[in-house]
């Protein structure tokens, strides 16, 4: 009498969990009221100059962790390399971190041949423990126009899922009375 019961049962479940839609991918964005502020830094371009993410401050942000000897990163670079294209006149940068312990002299060869058209910056551990102790390259953060974290990727994630949380944290703009379809979004941070 039980296996009667069971089987059925058993059958019907299986069934039903095999015919039913997966779930939907719930967003890596988190809630405005969630998102902590990102430290600020004050780090070295290739051309000596000192940039601050607090410079950036208006815009939203990609900044990501990574070395030229990372074999994920170089996966991910063109994408960065199309973002800052496709939406940098909507108040997007990207802001790479080169954790690279050679310094310049592979960092500026390696963005030379990948074609990178946004700010690479030399980082520090203390600039990797700032943000968590960077423990994986790449780690990668989402801030959004006002200084905050949106969302943080650690490891290779798909192009996908990056488009997604940008046009998300770019459309975010209500929240700060920016106001995108006039060309007006407040920034005071120069370009870069």
């Amino acid at each position: 009498m039980f296996r009667k019961i069971i089987l059925p049962v058993s059958v019907a479940l299986l069934f039903a969990a095999c015919t039913t839609a997966p779930p939907e991918r719930r967003s890596s964005v988190k809630d405005v009221k969630e998102r902590k502020p990102a430290p600020d830094f004050a780090l070295q371009d290739a051309d000596g100059r000192t940039v601050r993410l607090s410079d950036y401050r208006g815009k939203v942000v990609l900044l990501n962790f990574w070395a030229t000897w990372c074999a994920p990163c170089t996966v991910e670079i063109p994408w960065f390399v199309e973002f800052e294209r496709k939406h940098k006149d909507k108040g997007f940068a990207v802001v790479g971190v080169s954790m690279d312990e050679d310094g310049w002299q592979v960092v500026k060869p390696f963005a030379s041949r990948y074609g990178i058209n946004y700010r690479i910056l030399m980082g520090t551990d203390s600039i990797a423990q700032l943000y968590g102790g960077v423990e994986s390259l790449p780690t990668t953060f989402v801030i959004d126009r006002e200084g905050r974290i949106a969302a943080v990727h650690v490891g290779l994630v798909s192009k996908r899922s990056y488009e997604k949380d940008i046009n998300e944290v770019l459309g975010d703009s209500t929240e700060t009375g920016d106001d995108l379809s006039s060309g007006r979004t407040g920034l005071t941070a120069r370009a870069g």
